[in-house]
């Protein structure tokens, strides 16, 4: 039974925005980091890129390229988290993966991929233009 489970992709136009979820049902979030990555269009598994994580804290952090457009939040009592994505282009297309992983730290995330050990299955995002 996978642990992490996306929704939420589709297939938006330019500019539109888009609500990803993250949903692990048989566990507890409050003492995990959490994180979206994603991975481009013909790109390897091993390609994945860090889009934002988010401590046990709520600090947030946000890759340059999505800084201002995109916001990743929590809600532990649903044991879900979410990535709001706002003002989308084509480069923004690509397979969403949500990542997440117990941690004593309350003040640290990461979107390196060697840090995650949980991983959903993902959820396509396409944007036309």
């Amino acid at each position: 039974q996978r642990l992490l489970v996306e929704s939420g992709g589709g297939l938006v136009q330019a500019g539109d925005s888009l609500r990803l979820s993250c949903s692990a049902p048989n566990i507890t979030f409050h003492d995990w980091r959490l994180a979206w990555f994603r991975l481009g269009p013909g790109k390897d598994r091993r390609e994945r890129e860090g889009v934002s994580c988010i401590t046990r804290g709520g600090r947030t952090f946000y890759t340059d390229s999505v800084q201002g457009r995109f916001t990743i939040s929590r809600d532990n009592t649903k044991n879900t988290f979410y990535l709001q994505m706002n003002s989308l282009n084509a480069a923004d297309t690509a397979l969403y993966l949500c990542a997440a992983q117990p941690t004593y730290r309350p003040d640290h995330c990461s979107v390196q991929t060697y840090d995650y050990m949980n991983w959903g299955q993902g959820t396509q995002v396409t944007v036309s233009t």
